[in-house]
């Protein structure tokens, strides 16, 4: 057996330190003094509080502060404990063994126990839209209170990362197996967990109240009294409140100009860190089975015409991080070295015309159509505008379809109604939990958005992530994976541009700020004013 465990007290004071002095946030006392209330500006406004049945950042903020799950993750991409002080790994990867924390309550006073992890788990399997994350999970032993034993159908490497709070809250069986569906479940809404803050309060739309559980697991955590997450749809309103420091911290700030902004402000850090496990990339998308884009020589043609370098250095001024491949830069299994596309229009020529595709007369080739999400004009509208007199170049006649709203375009994209779209998409830590639903040809599913609606389809590719999913050996998985971004990257279906440049902006009096893998998506029991 495969035995990790680690000191909670340790990795508290150890992380703490290190995420304050990187950041420069100030000096670390000794013991940093508890109290005050934090204040949090976002755009982001949850539909509901329960991230077992809800991806997204708008869900995850509030529901990595209101649940515990059985483990954390550090800014290495190293798993803590959290709920499970201990776990253990079967040699042939088909068993986990998680050993609970003793003194663990829910919000309620019910002490939480292996039945919960257990029911949390299968209904997380059941009802969460990343299916391939807990599809190996077959059933969850509870040979006692605090034991539970993941039982699985083949090795499962990605389950110690699905096991994150933004993925995997420990829900108490006793509230929400009772009382109907748990997707629409009432306490969904009004939430009972055992993470560091419970929900005392929520006007819908505008704010929200967590307040510190004076019996969490964790001894003398949280650090803070309250946190409110104040609803601001309007950024300029959103920048305005952080300037005149009414509001403390604003994490998932992307906008070019916006990030100018802060990074003069007086009195504010802001940092990328913490969004390495989200790995959200920006990309253009084909639909393979239309033509003229089920020939790869059109796709790659196009690849070789839209100019990266001046999409990531001018248009969005130099904030974003260029990505070559379905893999994040930031990820440990990430690729370097692939086809990078550089911008070469003789070269996209010779392609179209070798696929047949010569100019008319009014030097057109063929018509595309373009869409994009709604509502992100430095993401996508931008780019999709900038796409028309680029490709023109080589012979392509561009219309640019705008959606009315975000619905509309996913209804658009998942009934594979469209030739090109721009789209934001992300990694979720490990290519099993968010790259592989992208390109698996048993995952093209007519009507599902954010599944493989490029309808791309290579025996090879399928083969080599059903290997990586099950690969327990770290080098030979990362093997697999650079063979799929290459195959992927030349078959391309996708043109991928950029990391979505997130940053989180805080006042600087705060000290140990949340810059692990999930950052803004993880406990924030360790935050604590510094000036108290």
């Amino acid at each position: 057996m495969m035995k990790l465990t680690l000191s909670r007290r340790l990795f508290g004071l150890a992380g703490a330190s290190a995420m304050a002095l990187l950041l420069g946030a100030g000096s670390i006392s000794a013991q940093p003094k508890p109290g005050g209330t934090l204040v949090i500006g976002t755009t982001q406004a949850p539909r509901h509080f329960n991230g077992a049945v809800q991806s997204g950042v708008a869900t995850a903020l509030p529901s990595t502060q209101i649940f515990a799950s059985p483990l954390r993750y550090d800014d290495k991409w190293n798993p803590q404990p959290y709920l499970a002080e201990a776990w253990e790994q079967s040699s042939d990867g088909k068993t986990i063994t998680l050993k609970l924390v003793k003194n663990a309550v829910f919000h309620d006073g019910k002490p939480i126990t292996s039945e919960d992890v257990a029911f949390s788990i299968m209904t997380i399997k059941a009802n969460h839209p990343f299916q391939t994350m807990l599809g190996p999970v077959q059933a969850v032993e509870t040979p006692d209170a605090h034991t539970a034993v993941i039982k699985l159908s083949q090795p499962h490497p990605a389950l110690l990362l699905a096991m994150s709070p933004a993925l995997m809250p420990i829900l108490p069986k006793h509230v929400y197996g009772v009382g109907g569906d748990v997707k629409v479940h009432p306490a969904n809404i009004k939430p009972v967990g055992s993470g560091p803050f419970k929900l005392t309060e929520y006007k819908q739309g505008e704010y929200f109240t967590l307040e510190k559980f004076d019996k969490y697991f964790r001894p003398g955590l949280p650090y803070l009294d309250k946190i409110v997450v104040r609803l601001i749809p309007d950024e300029n309103n959103l920048m305005i409140g952080l300037e005149r420091q009414e509001i403390n911290m604003v994490p998932f700030l992307s906008g070019v100009r916006t990030i100018d902004r802060i990074e003069k402000m007086k009195n504010i850090i802001t940092t990328s860190k913490g969004y390495e496990g989200i790995g959200p990339i920006n990309w253009l998308a084909f639909n393979t089975k239309k033509k003229p884009l089920d020939d790869v020589r059109v796709r790659q043609a196009i690849a070789y015409a839209v100019n990266r370098d001046f999409i990531t250095g001018k248009l969005m001024g130099g904030k974003p991080d260029q990505v070559l491949g379905p893999i994040i830069n930031t990820s440990p299994f990430a690729d370097a070295s692939l086809e990078q596309y550089k911008l070469d229009l003789k070269k996209a020529e010779k392609l179209l015309d070798e696929a047949g595709y010569k100019k008319g007369a009014d030097g057109v080739r063929f018509p595309l159509q373009v869409d994009f999400i709604p509502g992100n004009d430095e993401q996508q509208r931008n780019l999709a505008e900038y796409l028309r007199p680029q490709l023109k170049k080589i012979g392509i006649a561009v219309e640019v379809r705008a959606a009315p709203d975000f619905p509309t375009w996913a209804q658009r994209i998942a009934s594979f109604d469209f030739d090109l779209t721009f789209d934001l998409v992300f990694n979720w830590g490990d290519p099993v939990i968010g790259v592989a639903r992208t390109y698996l040809t048993s995952n093209i599913r007519k009507g599902v958005i954010w599944s493989n609606t490029q309808q791309y389809s290579n025996p090879r590719v399928d083969e080599l992530l059903q290997k990586a999913a099950i690969e327990t050996d770290q080098a030979k998985r990362k093997a697999l994976y650079v063979e799929f971004q290459k195959l992927v990257v030349a078959d391309a279906p996708i043109y991928f541009i950029n990391s979505v440049p997130y940053r989180s902006a805080f006042v600087s009096s705060l000290g140990n700020l949340p810059t692990t893998i999930w950052g803004p998506m993880s406990p924030m029991d360790e935050l604590y004013w510094q000036n108290r």
